[in-house]
């Protein structure tokens, strides 16, 4: 395994092209942060997260916010109508249910509409500073396969062997990066291998040579 090698490739390759929309932010936003991102490339996450706390940053302010606003700030995001409606839902029980605090307790957070494996570790882990979990969606799922890290169909799957895998020290790191990656390089459909920083390590790309 080669991931400090790995993932300091992705991090020269890309490093003008890292959007860390999560820096600065407090657990609550960046939970809300992490549903807006949902299906949505980071600049245009980062463009709806400063639109929308630029005007509201608590839970009472989103909660009674008008929903049409709400949709109008977070615009850039796909899905932005569901999105509106679950960031205000959310609020809601974090009022109701929580003191008006995000739960730590990944259960707790799993409960929240809108919020999967991969929203709660991405709260826990940037928010809290916890590295409870790594932040799995398709990207991280298709090259953690692909380069042989793991041998898994599900990302709910391929995070539990990353975890048992991968060093804590590099969980954040992996997930962005692989994201970034996942977006621009390794795609889905007609990857483009021959110009990948890290085809060297690549299983998949071994196999098509």
């Amino acid at each position: 395994m080669h991931i400090n090698k790995i993932l300091s490739a992705l991090r020269k390759y890309y490093k003008n092209k890292l959007i860390e929309w999560t820096k600065g932010l407090n657990p609550f936003e960046i939970l809300i942060g992490t549903v807006l991102s949902q299906r949505t490339r980071d600049v245009n996450t980062e463009i709806a997260v400063k639109n929308l706390f630029s005007k509201y940053n608590s839970p009472q302010e989103i909660a009674n916010a008008n929903i049409k606003e709400l949709e109008s700030l977070i615009k850039s995001c796909g899905f932005y109508k569901v999105k509106a409606r679950y960031i205000k839902k959310i609020s809601k029980i974090l009022i109701n249910k929580f003191d008006g605090k995000v739960p730590k307790e990944r259960s707790k957070l799993l409960s929240l509409p809108g919020v999967g494996p991969k929203t709660s570790a991405i709260v826990l882990v940037y928010g809290f500073g916890i590295p409870e979990a790594i932040p799995v969606d398709v990207h991280v799922h298709r090259i953690s396969n692909r380069l042989g890290i793991v041998k898994t169909k599900k990302p709910e799957e391929t995070e539990k062997q990353l975890m048992k895998t991968i060093p804590k020290k590099y969980w954040i790191d992996l997930n962005r990066l692989f994201v970034l990656h996942g977006q621009n390089i390794c795609l889905p459909r007609n990857p483009k291998c021959d110009v990948c920083p890290i085809n060297k390590w690549c299983k998949f790309y071994r196999s098509k040579k």
